[in-house]
């Protein structure tokens, strides 16, 4: 979409240059992903031209370029924050007495934790777990299980929760209790919404402010990492406020490895459903061009392992022998193996498994593999891709 058609989009009313640069010294900030609003610098975040801001100054939703571009086009505009930025912008909760709501994504669990979360928001705030995307998961998963072994990973990290509720921020169906519940533990607090980028922190604060208010989509949501750039506060009636913080970007997830219209197979909409293969030693599985699994051993001589893939359910998995597995990814890679990464020149790292008890082998932000215990196996993704194992979640 070129500036002028943007420029079209906008409502009619005009300001004059004059309340432009008054309100901009005032501070105006971008409805959508937080953004402080200016006008000079178009690769940096909040930028808006002058022309469209003058139309847009007395609208109710002021919205960045790039923000009115990602919700109406589904565009996507790089800018000029680093990690550390997201980094020091969380930081600044510790220095308030709040609620954490933490948010994390139940399919990519490890990958969307926060290592060190009680020193970004303070040792004495409450924090409060909300574990999304449940409705990804098989429904023959049982809250209860699910629940313990969340509580369990978090015990891991050092974090001891208020609570943990199960929710799909894409379906709610316990919101009001999940709402009853964070009242009653704010005490009068603000709450802090917080997680990694793509958890679903702006989905479920749209969800909070529909059910509150009726609009819909205030916060730009989208698959893209980082669409928040900053703190978006929401009021709540006793004069405190719902603030969505921006998504820590974690670079191992697959996100960061794959092109915008191969994000469909790298962020699942439905439930998995679970893939078992019964493997040879020797044998190898595909995930696309994206991942490679080996079984070099089977829990006995010659026997067969049982592993079962949890990865998004339009990701083609291939079958195949070990023996010769790298000419067969250089044969198909991008055409029987697809999708690929979008460098096409990016190494694979190669990591190695021997499997004591049953077990999750994660390839982080794409899915991952229960394992038996007893068998030796190799995992290949691409270099900086974190790829690890933990304990079995199903």
């Amino acid at each position: 979409m070129t500036e002028k058609e943007f420029e079209q989009e906008q409502v009619q009313t005009i300001a004059t240059d004059e309340e432009v640069q008054e309100a901009l010294a005032e501070g105006l900030y971008c409805i959508g992903c937080g953004a402080k609003m200016q006008i000079d610098h178009k690769e940096e975040a909040g930028f808006l031209p002058l022309s469209a801001l003058k139309k847009q100054l007395m609208a109710e939703e002021l919205l960045c370029q790039r923000c009115f571009r990602l919700r109406h086009y589904n565009e996507i505009q790089p800018v000029e924050l680093t990690d550390d930025d997201f980094a020091n912008l969380l930081h600044q909760v510790s220095k308030t007495k709040s609620l954490i709501v933490y948010v994390l994504d139940l399919f990519d669990f490890s990958g969307s934790t926060i290592p060190g979360l009680p020193r970004f928001v303070g040792q004495d705030n409450p924090i409060l777990v909300l574990a999304n995307k449940v409705d990804l998961l098989p429904k023959s998963l049982k809250d209860h299980k699910l629940k313990h072994w969340v509580q369990g990973q978090l015990k891991e990290q050092g974090i001891n929760p208020v609570g943990i509720e199960l929710v799909s921020a894409a379906h709610p169906k316990n919101l009001d209790q999940i709402l009853d519940k964070i009242d009653t533990l704010r005490a009068g607090r603000d709450v802090y919404v917080v997680g990694t980028t793509n958890v679903g922190k702006s989905t479920l604060i749209n969800q909070i402010i529909k059910s509150k208010t009726g609009v819909q989509e205030l916060i730009t949501t989208s698959r893209f990492p980082g669409t928040t750039l900053d703190q978006i506060a929401i009021p709540l009636d006793d004069g405190q406020s719902l603030i969505d913080t921006p998504g820590i970007i974690k670079k191992d997830q697959y996100a960061h490895f794959v092109t915008e219209k191969d994000l469909k197979y790298v962020l699942p909409k439905a439930e998995i459903k679970a893939r078992t293969y019964q493997l040879n030693p020797d044998q190898t599985l595909f995930f696309g061009a994206l991942a490679r699994f080996d079984l070099v051993t089977g829990p006995a001589d010659g026997a067969k392992a049982a592993v079962t893939a949890y990865f998004e359910n339009n990701l083609m998995i291939h079958r195949t022998k070990r023996q010769g597995a790298d000419d067969f990814y250089t044969k198909h890679k991008g055409q029987l193996l697809t999708p690929a990464p979008a460098d096409d020149n990016v190494a694979f790292a190669k990591y190695e498994f021997k499997i004591n008890e049953k077990t999750d082998l994660v390839y982080a932000g794409l899915g991952f593999i229960t394992l038996p215990a007893g068998i030796h196996v190799q995992a290949y993704a691409p270099k900086g891709v974190g790829v690890f194992l933990r304990k079995a979640m199903i």
